[in-house]
């Protein structure tokens, strides 16, 4: 199942997307294209980017594209054996939070950033079910930049795969029971793309000092 937004009518709130087991909205058009550009590219120049090593079957090779995680003091985070140091907040990354918070209706405490620099970057199937971030956890993921594939796959196969397309300037809400049920990933593309910056806004349980 392919999910589309509609181009030329953009909804003016989060609208739920039909997929089970899985409580998923999304916007098009959460911040209007000239808007976007300049917040691209003000993400890409004050972001600390670091590349992390990661082990996948027995081996370390570089993860396939740039992070940095950002929040309040006690939000660190560590997922496929990575801890990464925590960063303190920006202005331009408080007023996005800001902005995704009022329209999303939740608070977040934390938030990490991937640059998908080319075609090649991607992100390998898995779920946000790390113990910190609760048993239904509530992810806000904002895009900006090249358009690229977000895909879905039931953990139990009951139910075809979903293919959402994340456009400049999208906001989707993943909630309810869709870490439990489902995978996600961003797979490498076959054709040329643009880089693209995506920001998750999560609320974790701070850990001391």
């Amino acid at each position: 199942m392919s999910v589309t937004p509609d181009l030329f009518e953009a909804p003016r709130q989060l609208e739920p997307l039909a997929v089970p087991d899985a409580d998923l909205r999304f916007m098009h058009a959460f911040y209007p294209p000239d808007e976007c550009a300049a917040l691209f590219a003000t993400l890409m120049a004050e972001t600390p980017w670091r590349q992390e090593r990661i082990e996948v079957w027995g081996k370390v090779h570089d993860q396939p594209r740039l992070t940095s995680w950002h929040g309040d003091a006690g939000t660190r985070y560590t997922y496929s054996g990575i801890t990464l140091d925590t960063c303190p907040w920006t202005p331009t990354l408080t007023r996005l939070r800001q902005d995704v918070e009022a329209a999303t209706g939740q608070r977040y405490n934390s938030v990490l950033l991937n640059l998908y620099r080319d075609r090649h970057d991607s992100v390998g199937w898995h779920s946000d079910n790390e113990r910190e971030l609760g048993g239904e956890p509530v992810i806000a993921s904002l895009s900006f930049g090249a358009t690229r594939s977000f895909r879905l796959r039931h953990r139990e196969r009951l139910h075809a795969p979903v293919n959402i397309s994340l456009t400049d300037g999208s906001l989707l809400l993943m909630a309810g029971a869709m870490q439990r049920h489902w995978q996600h990933a961003v797979p490498k593309e076959s054709r040329e793309k643009g880089p693209r910056i995506n920001l998750t806004f999560r609320r974790i349980q701070p850990r001391p000092g």
